[in-house]
């Protein structure tokens, strides 16, 4: 599956719906989000059950807002509506597939059950 871009209209009803979902913070003018641009797309090609966005900071300066992304490329990882991971940097593809693997494996129930006691 390609990745999507995504904008103030489509970035809650995609980050909001069931399944996984990672997002890329990114630039153009950013190095780091240059090299991780290809690790991103591969992983999107081998992932078709998991929705891969990307949030380009420049046009969607509201949306990096909101999150409070300070600094680029940061990664966020949402399952369910519910955001799971997120951190700034460039992952190794190792280190992306190996997140990827423990967001699988997040009891979504049992999250559930501690945002809602909190």
């Amino acid at each position: 599956m390609a990745t999507i871009e995504l904008a103030n209209d489509t970035f809650d009803e995609v980050i909001s719906a069931d399944g996984m979902v990672l997002v890329d913070f990114w630039a153009a003018w950013c190095g780091p989000c240059r090299q991780f641009a290809p690790v991103f797309e591969r992983a999107s090609e081998r992932h078709e059950d998991v929705r891969f966005g990307k949030v380009d900071t420049e046009a969607q300066p509201e949306l990096a807002a909101r999150f409070g992304i300070s600094s680029i490329p940061t990664l966020i990882v949402a399952r369910d509506g519910v955001v799971l991971y997120a951190q700034p940097g460039a992952l190794p593809e190792s280190a992306l597939e190996d997140l990827i693997g423990k967001a699988r494996e997040v009891d979504m129930g049992q999250v559930r059950q501690e945002l809602a006691e909190q």
